[in-house]
């Protein structure tokens, strides 16, 4: 009996739904040609939602993704809503609620996509950042007093416990483990490097590193351990992108260093992000935004979108489909598109996610 999954979908805002279609008919190939089912169920989380009845993500609608084996999100973000409203409403609610406490970012250079870091390839940029997803910054720490005076005072503190270090860096380790880049035939060594700033940040990267070193010389004396500051990784991420191996790091430094990822890979237009909770439902999205200038024109890259729907499939176990969705799309990007940016692939965004569905089958 073929396996089947429960997946929600939620196409979202502005082109979301342009390039949530294109990823839903690239994984209902993977799952004809490899044997298993998916049940998909959209929602209309997103601004439209919000402008008619004030709901961003309601308390039940959690409980009732939990039901699901996974999630495929389109995009949030309304120029019509204020800042902030959906994203907190919506995305972080979801990774807080549904402990998504890690946000997986590969960062890859497909054949065929320009980077902006001359003389590198694909075979120089290709690494992946695990970015603990659930603390930090992220969580809302602190305050204002006398708001609005000459003396106003805004607090905001980086809060870390032991668990969630210790957890995410579980994560790590045992992806650099199966996914390194040793373990894939293209280094001599699996490698996890810790980017943080342990010379300023006294207190949460001094427990990051200890928890780092201790774990990996108790349980995974075989991957060799590095140590970054967060600002000499993103001098290295543009000067020497072939030193990284698996990189893991906190929120806040996380949610930087994986958007200059995303630029050395090409852009926003291919790069794929999963809120990932390996004992429940995890989240799969492109990064790049809603792009609300372009809805409904059909000339948005899907890639991105398509690539977080292998990345799904990869995390709930259907390796082979995720793998042969990825090559699809290095097909693609090496020999049909003529550029990644909207209106200048030489394709509709429809016919863009035809070409990966169409060698899919092959």
């Amino acid at each position: 009996m073929a396996k089947s999954y429960k997946i929600a979908v939620i196409p979202g805002d502005g082109t979301g739904p342009e390039v949530t279609a294109e990823a839903v008919k690239v994984l209902n190939a993977a799952a004809g040609k490899f044997g298993f089912k998916l049940d998909m169920t959209s929602f209309d989380f997103g601004g439209e939602r919000y402008k008619r009845t004030g709901e961003t993500l309601p308390d039940s609608a959690i409980e009732e993704l939990r039901k699901f084996d996974s999630i495929l999100l389109g995009a949030i973000g309304h120029p019509d809503v204020k800042p902030g409203i959906l994203e907190k409403g919506i995305l972080l609610k979801a990774r807080f609620e549904l402990d998504q406490y890690i946000n997986l970012r590969p960062v890859r250079l497909y054949p065929g996509v320009e980077t902006p870091i001359k003389g590198k390839g694909p075979d120089d940029i290709d690494f992946v950042v695990v970015r603990e997803n659930t603390g930090d910054l992220y969580t809302g720490t602190g305050g204002f007093t006398m708001k609005g005076t000459p003396q106003e005072v805004a607090v905001q503190s980086a809060v870390y416990t032991r668990f969630q270090v210790d957890r995410c860096l579980k994560y790590a380790f045992e992806y650099t483990k199966k996914y390194g880049k040793k373990a894939r035939g293209k280094g001599q060594n699996n490698t996890l490097a810790l980017s943080g700033k342990t010379n300023v940040l006294t207190y949460v990267y001094d427990l990051w590193e200890r928890a780092f070193h201790e774990m990996g010389q108790k349980q995974y004396p075989d991957i060799k351990r590095e140590y970054y500051h967060v600002d000499a990784t993103c001098m290295w991420f543009v000067k020497n992108p072939e030193w990284f191996d698996v990189i893991v790091t906190g929120n806040m430094f996380g949610d930087i260093i994986t958007d200059l990822g995303a630029m050395i890979q090409g852009g926003m237009g291919i790069a794929a992000g999963g809120n990932i909770n390996p004992e429940g439902v995890s989240m799969f999205e492109p990064i790049g935004g809603s792009a609300p200038k372009y809805t409904g024109q059909g000339v948005i890259n899907p890639l991105a979108a398509i690539c977080a729907g292998s990345m799904m499939l990869e995390t709930l176990g259907e390796q082979k489909a995720a793998t042969k969705i990825e090559d699809a799309v290095k097909f693609v990007t090496a020999n049909k598109l003529k550029s990644l940016a909207a209106g200048k692939m030489g394709y509709s965004t429809s016919q863009v996610g035809d070409l990966v569905a169409g060698e899919l089958a092959k």
